[in-house]
């Protein structure tokens, strides 16, 4: 009925994939910074450990696909040459505190979005703006001539960018997984973790498998992602070009659309914010997304793009940008935190929690 061309059929499954990412991360309100902030204000880990889950299942996924389709994951753009440890850690750290200072990371951002949070619209589109900027307007000179400042890369190269060890990755991961979730019946709950990190390997198989039979339209292997896909939605919009619709378009359209129909069926968590922390909440937005923006260029990739597509690869710079943002995003919501600016719309806790208060969503 359809006569589709091979790239056409990545687009549409890349779309798919998203779709599905932004239900779930919607059902579940999946998200790196938010676990984050849950741990800083009522230190609990029922988000954090979906996260790690899907870092789990990411990299099993991704791994497995790799093998047994003989998906050639270092034609990605993490495996870059002449890696620049210092950019990666750099662009990390200032994605990190962006996200805490916006109150969501890029994805996070898509998800409030659809749930009908106006400031996170201005989130994204910050990061869609200087994520443009950064590759092809007025900050490429600035921050290309950083990420590939020779003296920089000269003294990356005495570490070459490895892959690590699965079994050690694992394992570690394992660790964390057990250390937050206590009992091991919670982790049964954490479907959304599961599902996302599944998606990760589906997405490499896209690109990487039916993708490589493009001859129309070249299709570079890639899983999910959402800085730079901010950059080339706000290109398309802006310009319509029907050549630039691309497989970052398709990611964020997906995920708004899968998250908005998610909102219909689990309504909890629709905006108003019923925080009674009063600022100016609009400026923030602005000035977090310019840093993510920048950042996640700087970084090659998100929580998202790093955090469980870069991880998947195994590959040591993609661990160090994870770690930064960790890092960089737990250090700055203290420092909100303590200033009464880290608001909490909706409190999450593991439901069989006997010793929690009350749920008092006025935080």
């Amino acid at each position: 009925m359809f006569d589709l061309e091979v790239y056409e059929i990545v687009f549409i499954a890349f779309f798919a994939i998203a779709f599905i990412f932004g239900f779930f991360a919607q059902q579940k309100q999946f998200c790196f910074s938010g676990s984050i902030k849950d741990y800083i204000q009522i230190k609990s880990t029922r988000r954090a450990a979906s996260v790690i889950m899907a870092m789990i299942v990411a990299i099993i996924s991704t791994q497995l696909f790799a093998y047994i389709y003989d998906i050639n994951l270092s034609s990605s753009s993490y495996f870059k040459s002449n890696i620049n440890y210092f950019a990666i850690v750099f662009g990390g750290a200032l994605f990190g505190a962006g996200m805490m200072i916006a109150d969501g990371c890029s994805s996070r951002s898509i998800v409030k979005f659809a749930q009908g949070d106006a400031n996170a619209l201005v989130t994204l589109i910050f990061i869609a703006i200087f994520a443009f900027a950064s590759t092809k307007g007025i900050l490429f000179s600035l921050v290309n001539g950083f990420i590939n400042n020779q003296f920089m890369i000269d003294i990356s190269n005495y570490l070459s960018n490895f892959t690590l060890n699965i079994y050690f990755v694992l394992a570690i991961l394992i660790l964390i997984l057990g250390y937050f979730t206590k009992k091991v019946k919670r982790v049964f709950t954490l479907y959304d973790g599961f599902i996302i990190g599944l998606l990760i390997g589906f997405a490499w198989f896209i690109s990487g498998y039916i993708g490589a039979e493009s001859f129309e339209k070249s299709v570079q292997v890639q899983a999910l992602s959402f800085v730079f896909p901010s950059a080339k939605t706000l290109e398309f919009f802006t310009f319509f070009e029907i050549t630039e619709l691309s497989i970052g378009v398709c990611i964020v359209l997906g995920a708004v659309l899968g998250a908005y129909l998610s909102t219909l069926f689990n309504k909890k968590y629709s905006f108003g914010c019923t925080s009674k922390i009063n600022f100016n909440k609009l400026k923030y937005n602005m000035i977090g997304g310019s840093m993510m923006g920048i950042g996640g260029i700087m970084a090659i990739g998100c929580t998202v793009g790093q955090g469980l597509s870069g991880i998947s690869t195994l590959l040591f710079s993609s661990f160090l940008a994870i770690i930064s943002i960790g890092i960089s995003g737990f250090i700055t919501g203290k420092i909100l935190h303590k200033r009464d600016k880290l608001p909490m719309c909706f409190l999450f806790e593991w439901e069989d929690n006997t010793k929690q208060k009350p749920l008092d969503y006025e935080i």
